[in-house]
Order: C-alpha cells, then sequence, then structure tokens
C-alpha cells in the first residue's frame, strides 16, 4: 500500500493519512506514505512502522513551460518510486495528487484509487488540472468521496468514474499533540467554539457578524475560533471595528483541541463549503451541542437534524445562523439533549466501521 500526498501539515486529509496508515499498519499491512514537501513540514506523525519518502518536489511551480517542467519532475521522481517499490495498491489523497499518482502509474501494475476530500465546486482547480482530472478518474479503479453530495458532482461533471461513498472516521478518544495551549479558565463564562482554518470558505467573518448580532443579549458569552490561515488579519480587523476584542479571540492552532472542546459550551460550523468536516465530528464526539450551516455537501451527512445537531436554514442567512445560536444559548437543556445524542458520531464514524468500507474496496 502507497499513499501520495502532498505534505503532512495540519490539514483534515494529512490528520487521515497518519490515521489510516497506523490503522492498516496493526493489519500487518505494509504501507509506505509519499510526500511531495520534507519532514520538517510536518504536523502529524506518522507510525513508526509506515516508510516515509518524500520527492522534494514541494513549492509553487509556477505556470507555462516552469510548471510542465515542474509537475514533469514530480511525475518522474514518483513513477521511479512506484517501479522500486512495487505496491499492489495507491491511494492518492487530495485531487492533485490523485491525478499525478495515476499518470505515474499508467500501465504499471497496481490499482489506483483516487480522493476527492473538499467539495469540487469549492475548489479553485486551475482549468489544466480539471481536464486531467476528466482523463484521470475514469482510468481509477475507485474515486472515493467523503459525501454523497460530492459523489452526486462528479458523476455529473467526470463521467466514467467508479465511486465510492466514504467518509472520514473520527478516532475517539482524540489525539493530542503540539503545540500546547491551555484554554482561559472560564469561570462563570460560557463559551461558543470554532475550528478550522481562517480562510473565507469556512466562512468565520459571518460568523463573527452573527455572534456580534446577539452578543449584548448574552453578556456571559464569548466566541473562540481557533486555526491558522491567511484571513487572520482580516477577521482580527473585523473584530475591533465590532469593539468585541474582550469577547471574541483567534488563539491560533492548538495540539490539545481536546482540551478546548471540553471548556466550551457550544460548537458553530459557519463553513460556505465542506467536504466532510472533521471538526464537527470532533466536536460532537467530545459530547459538544453543535449548530452548523447547512451547506452543500457534509455537515447534513453528519448532523441528524434536532437530534444530535442543528442545521442553518437558509444556508448563506447570517440571521438565521444568530438565531439558530442564540436559542440554544437561551435553552441549557437543549444543548444537554443535543449533547447527549452527539456524541454517537463514535460509533457511527468509527475506525473499524469506516476502514470495513475501505476494506470492500480492497477487495
Amino acid at each position: 500500500m502507497l499513499i501520495f500526498i502532498h505534505s503532512l501539515r495540519g490539514g483534515g486529509a494529512e490528520r487521515v493519512v497518519a490515521d489510516m496508515s497506523a490503522w492498516w499498519s496493526d493489519w500487518g499491512v505494509k504501507v509506505t506514505v509519499v510526500t511531495q514537501a520534507g519532514p520538517e513540514s510536518d504536523v502529524y506523525t506518522l507510525d513508526p512502522r509506515v516508510t516515509r519518502h518524500s520527492l522534494g518536489t514541494a513549492g509553487d511551480s509556477g505556470g507555462g513551460v516552469r510548471g510542465l517542467w515542474a509537475n514533469v519532475r514530480r511525475l518522474w521522481r514518483l513513477r521511479r518510486l512506484l517501479r522500486r517499490e512495487r505496491p499492489t495498491v495507491v491511494l492518492g489523497m487530495m485531487t492533485t495528487s490523485s491525478i499525478l499518482l495515476t499518470l505515474a502509474s499508467w500501465r504499471l501494475n497496481c490499482r489506483v484509487i483516487a480522493t476527492e476530500h473538499a467539495h469540487p465546486p469549492s475548489q479553485r482547480l486551475p482549468r489544466v488540472w480539471q481536464r486531467l482530472r476528466q482523463w484521470a478518474y475514469p482510468r481509477a479503479h475507485r474515486v472515493v468521496a467523503l459525501t454523497d453530495g460530492t459523489a452526486r458532482w462528479i458523476e455529473q461533471h467526470v463521467p466514467g468514474s467508479r465511486l465510492a461513498v466514504i467518509p472520514n472516521a473520527v478516532r475517539w478518544p482524540l489525539q493530542g499533540g503540539d503545540p500546547v495551549v491551555e484554554p482561559p479558565a472560564r469561570g462563570d463564562r460560557f463559551r461558543v467554539l470554532a475550528v478550522g482554518r481562517l480562510h473565507p470558505v469556512k466562512g468565520f467573518d459571518r460568523l463573527i457578524t452573527a455572534f456580534a448580532s446577539i452578543a449584548d443579549r448574552f453578556p456571559d458569552w464569548d466566541l473562540v475560533i481557533l486555526g491558522e490561515g491567511d484571513s487572520r488579519d482580516a477577521l482580527e480587523a473585523q473584530v475591533q471595528d465590532l469593539d468585541l476584542t474582550a469577547r471574541i479571540s483567534l488563539p491560533g492552532r492548538v495540539g490539545n483541541i481536546s482540551d478546548w472542546y471540553q471548556s466550551a459550551d457550544l460548537y458553530v460550523l459557519s463553513s460556505r463549503m465542506e467536504g466532510l468536516s472533521n471538526t464537527l465530528l470532533e466536536a460532537m464526539a467530545s459530547g459538544l451541542a453543535a449548530v452548523a450551516v447547512d451547506c452543500d455537501t457534509g455537515p447534513r451527512e453528519i448532523i441528524r437534524d434536532g437530534i444530535d445537531g442543528v442545521l442553518v436554514n437558509p444556508s448563506d442567512d447570517t440571521d438565521a445562523l444568530a438565531a439558530y445560536m442564540s436559542d440554544l444559548m437561551a435553552h441549557p437543556e437543549k444543548r444537554v439533549a443535543l449533547a447527549r445524542r452527539a456524541v454517537d458520531v463514535r460509533d457511527r464514524f468509527s475506525m473499524p466501521r469506516i476502514m470495513t468500507l475501505w476494506g470492500k474496496i480492497f477487495e
């Protein structure tokens, strides 16, 4: 088994690689993880039984002739490695890695499995990569989508793909790592928590707007947004403009995420687009009531609306998000009832159950 991914920097797909490779190693499978970036950028640690190779081909390849040459070099190094390792199954993690792996495996004796971890409409994929996907996915043994919505999109836009839907697993108990950042003492205050990359697609700008609109009604509640990304400056400026720096904080990325889930009273997913939200799974597994925007894919395939969480509709309505949040902030009995059932995701999305689905593909 060989798994190809750009890097092991922080992210949902990267964490899945670490978890899946350890699981398969437990079952006696020889697993090799190949990245373009070197280990110096790793956030996730691989099981010591997993072999690690770096192609040394990370970085912005640019466009035109320069970009073409950079990708030819990636393909050449990857194909050379495949010929040396001779894996029977190769797994591409995310779009471009799946395409490169399919190209590099052409006419080699291995089965290729491609995966989509983001909902394709949310990606800004250059036209050349879109065309390569049209060629590559129908030639893969399977194309795995995280959600039914993504599978339907691929079926419509990349005909000929042999599809399977396998969500991510939530490994419980959650594993910790660095950096360790202790949550502030709560005292008699309550906390709304959100976690994710600081990027417009995560919708943290509208979460801040929604919280600001109800902050006066709930003076004992604060909002914490964990994560890093290019939108940090814009989000911090938004908080300052709203004069809510004492109530809204952005502590950055933390490794002891479980401690932060345990310190919170309500989890909010405000994304404009999602694949399948690992943070939503983790929050619910930690026993948090959750409010999630019902974007095109993802939350509706995790939350059972009104049973173990709440889906916000219309999905692009900030006032609706504020209303759903305020309802649960005002009614602790509702939060407790949702949280009690939310922990069912530990079983519904357990590693044994999800890895059984992967096993069926290999059969």
